[in-house]
């Protein structure tokens, strides 16, 4: 297989997932160097998210692998924060299974969608939850330990996950049942 750079950039961002997490749990929570550390890391890893979409398009870069990857390495980054955070009693664990349910739903529905010979791009509504969800996440590192402020980036993400996912239904119901 012929890697593009697209896909590789990809690939970069799932490489920085465990060093967040290292990080992560080396700051203990708390605002130090490590959480800073862990910060940056997301930072950059969030970055390469628009990157390498950027280059896919302009380059003609678009894959089957980055069409599967991408997404993936979206999900397994902020769902590694949240997980952290949940471990720290800053993110509901409610929380945390509404995202999980939305994303193996949205799966779900796309799996299905392809069998029958269909693609569900990615919506505008699911950009804006994995940008605000990401934006969300990166104050949550800055300012660890603000209650009020995880309680706004939790409503923002519960918010933002649970419109993309109905929105997702409603445009795309009829995979389930033609």
């Amino acid at each position: 297989m012929n890697m593009t750079t697209a896909s590789k950039i990809t690939l970069i961002r799932v490489a920085f997932i465990p060093v967040f997490m290292a990080f992560m749990y080396l700051s203990g929570g708390q605002a130090n160097p490590w959480m800073f550390a862990a910060l940056g890391v997301f930072i950059l890893a969030s970055i390469t998210d628009y990157i390498d979409g950027q280059i896919a398009r302009k380059y003609n870069q678009v894959s089957d692998f980055g069409k599967f990857l991408d997404p993936l390495a979206d999900k397994l980054l902020t769902i590694a924060a949240m997980v952290v955070f949940c471990e720290w009693g800053s993110f509901p664990a409610w929380a945390l299974m509404i995202v999980l349910t939305r994303e193996f739903a949205v799966t779900g529905l796309r799996l299905v969608a392809v069998g029958k010979g269909k693609v569900i791009a990615a919506g505008w509504s699911g950009k804006v939850k994995t940008a605000s969800t990401m934006i969300g996440l990166c104050v949550m590192m800055a300012f660890p330990g603000v209650t009020l402020l995880s309680w706004i980036v939790v409503g923002v993400v519960v918010f933002t996950t649970v419109y993309s996912g109905v929105e997702y239904f409603i445009q795309n119901w009829k995979c389930l049942w033609d």
